[in-house]
């Protein structure tokens, strides 16, 4: 019987809880529209709103800031192309170590984009930004900011603060991506200066095909599909009741304990210094949250690396899951200054609600036979 693989990707996507999977389940045993005012129909509305307070108590928000969308691509499309609208923007601004999410919105506003650099250590150049906010002011631009919490292959975590304190009290707009950062960090929507966040339910533990984006009153007027009023006329369409009261059950699930999970990385990034005291650990110096690292090792390229590590059960990845498949030098450690020939041998293993210390032992005994393998070609050579 073939051995099963162990899933070190879950900043990718998280494995389907089962809470989840239960409420996925019962959810789609129901017929009927929820739009519907017939008993049927209320059955569906009441799972979707159930769904709408456990998202919303997560993510500290109140239950009417949770606008649900099929992604959290969509929802940060909708912030971005439908804010740029609706707050009658002039430029955006993102970091360079944006998700293609981000990216790919922003270039379809249409409007110029200022990508703000990042330093060293992965977090974002606040003196950039500030001088962004600067000439914005002086031009007399509006500008809508769009920038991570937690960068998904670094793991590196963002001054969301500072950045709040920069551009909350101003007329621009503040547009975060907190993918990576729901279920990790402590989001507190409600309270925050963040006009709009997008959130997903995959990263959690739902399944794929459900995100949402948390609005502040003044940001209804965002729009991006229009329908026939559903999401209180800020997102048409039929809702999933299904997909949604998953991601609610994923949401209100135990919290994954981040603690534990620092074990795990600590274990990894030892264990690649003892074997390769050459191992680059990115986003070192500054604060990670602690499921994820991305390392290096010099001379081993990432490509030969994870096919070797997938034959042998391990499922990590490269960076960004986005990317359909394509391994090449990440943008993010680019922009960091990383060099191409390291960027190009990074890995990225990342753990979650169901990881255990033995996968992380998985990991570094996989990784060891493919330095042990490398070591006796370069002296074959």
């Amino acid at each position: 019987m073939a051995k099963e693989s162990i899933y070190l990707d879950h900043n990718a996507t998280a494995p389907l809880r089962p809470e989840a999977r239960a409420a996925l389940l019962a959810a789609l045993d129901l017929t009927g529209n929820p739009s519907s005012v017939h008993a049927h129909g209320r059955k569906q509305r009441d799972l979707i709103e159930t769904g709408r307070a456990q998202v919303a108590r997560l993510a500290g928000a109140e239950t009417r800031q949770v606008v649900f969308t099929g992604s959290a691509t969509e929802a940060l499309t909708q912030a971005i192309v439908g804010g740029a609208r609706a707050f009658s923007a002039g430029a955006v601004a993102i970091s360079a170590g944006e998700h293609a999410a981000v990216a790919k919105a922003a270039e379809a506003t249409g409007l110029p984009v200022h990508t703000i650099g990042l330093l060293p250590d992965g977090s974002i150049d606040l003196d950039q930004l500030r001088a962004v906010l600067t000439r914005a002011d002086e031009d007399g631009t509006t500008l809508l900011v769009a920038v991570h919490w937690v960068n998904n292959e670094t793991g590196v975590v963002q001054p969301i603060g500072a950045i709040s304190v920069l551009v909350g009290p101003t007329r621009h707009t503040l547009v975060v991506d907190a993918v990576q950062a729901l279920g990790k960090l402590d989001l507190d929507f409600a309270a925050s200066a963040a006009d709009m966040v997008a959130i997903s339910g995959h990263k959690i533990g739902a399944p794929a095909g459900i995100g949402a984006l948390l609005v502040k009153g003044h940001a209804d007027t965002v729009r991006l599909i229009p329908g026939g009023g559903q999401e209180q006329g800020r997102r048409g369409g039929t809702e999933s009741a299904a997909l949604i009261s998953a991601f609610g059950a994923a949401a209100a699930a135990e919290r994954m304990d981040m603690s534990a999970l620092e074990v795990l990385t600590k274990r990894v990034e030892d264990g690649l210094k003892a074997m390769a005291p050459d191992t680059v650990i990115f986003g070192e110096a500054t604060s990670r949250v602690g499921n994820v690292v991305n390392f290096a090792v010099p001379g081993i390229r990432s490509s030969t690396a994870m096919m070797a590590l997938d034959l042998a059960g391990l499922s990590v990845s490269s960076g960004s899951a986005c990317s359909s498949g394509k391994v090449g030098a990440s943008h993010v450690l680019l922009a960091m200054g990383v060099s191409r020939d390291l960027a190009e041998c990074a890995l990225r293993v990342s753990f979650g609600w169901n990881s255990t210390l033995a996968d992380a032992d998985a990991f570094l005994a996989g990784f060891e036979t493919i330095l042990v393998r490398q070591r006796r070609a370069g002296k074959a050579a």
